[in-house]
């Protein structure tokens, strides 16, 4: 009876290790995750605002019908936002896959060309955009050495053109995203078998014939995931964005997470701010299962 106790406490011991030893994490996960999560649900559903103090308390869904019915820089800034993302993820994976299929090949200075290649990614936002204010500078920088050469006007400023703002910023932050994408697909492309292709060759498929039929397939999962990722990230640019153009000029570049900056920091509206972040948190999480169905993410085919 002694020895069958023994055993039965053990059993119960072994069955409690797991948890303990899962805690950590879980416990981490509610400080980091559901706490500010639950913070963000609660203002939302608040007024509060430093400035007006005398007005604060619950507001119900006074913040999302005022966001939804009487907010026209909540929907533009929504737009913008969608814009975007779509515009950047779908040049950085396109440009990042052809930079991956190059410097996957062998030649002379591929290690040097793949450093090149890759350095982008370790600059950080804020330095990104001081090398591209200086470089979009009218009087000092490439805007300058365009006019002598007669393709641009003297004084031209991209950065506060309405008309160029759009493509200044895209390409500053095509710069430091398309290694993103070039650093993981290229890791996925060195463990496409060999094999394949040279047996693809020997039935005549050419190389068109093998991109499509070998090397995407095998990319898929890797393409479904970088594109996810990335258009998470760009969804909540806000460092190059905010130190590039500040949302300007007339708000013509403030995406979503930039108008929550704006409100919450700058204008002290937190109850306003939580309920915005509530609405860039809801559709991020549904077009992210949403695509991540559609694409059969992790399912083999």
């Amino acid at each position: 009876m002694v020895a069958l106790g023994e055993r039965k406490r053990r059993r119960r011991r072994d069955s409690r290790t797991p948890y303990l030893l899962i805690a950590p994490a879980v416990l981490a996960m509610l400080a980091f995750l559901v706490y500010p999560v639950a913070s963000v649900v609660y203002y939302s559903l608040q007024h509060r605002q430093l400035s007006k103090p005398w007005l604060d308390g619950f507001a119900g869904l006074d913040n999302f019908t005022r966001m939804l019915t009487a907010d026209p820089l909540f929907w533009q800034s929504l737009a913008f936002t969608a814009k975007w993302v779509f515009v950047e993820v779908a040049l950085q994976f396109v440009l990042g896959l052809a930079l991956a299929l190059i410097v996957n090949e062998t030649f002379v200075g591929r290690a040097v060309a793949r450093a090149l290649v890759f350095s982008p990614w370790a600059v950080s936002g804020v330095l990104t955009t001081g090398i591209w204010v200086l470089l979009y500078n009218p009087t000092t920088g490439l805007s300058r050495y365009l006019a002598d050469l007669g393709l641009m006007d003297y004084g031209a400023a991209p950065l506060a053109d309405p008309g160029t703002v759009f493509s200044a910023a895209v390409l500053a932050e095509l710069w430091r995203g398309v290694p993103f994408f070039a650093i993981l697909l290229l890791a996925d492309l060195q463990g496409v078998p060999k094999d394949l292709y040279e047996a693809a060759s020997v039935d005549g498929a050419g190389r068109a014939r093998r991109f499509l039929h070998i090397t995407l397939p095998h990319l898929r999962d890797t393409i479904i995931l970088a594109t996810l990722l990335r258009a998470v990230w760009e969804f909540n640019n806000v460092d190059l964005l905010y130190t590039l153009t500040g949302g300007g000029p007339a708000h013509q570049t403030t995406t979503l997470p930039l108008y929550v900056a704006a409100t919450a920091a700058q204008s002290h509206d937190f109850g306003y701010g939580s309920a915005l972040t509530m609405a860039g948190f809801v559709i991020l999480t549904f077009f992210s299962i949403l695509y991540l169905r559609l694409g059969r993410w992790g399912v083999n085919r």
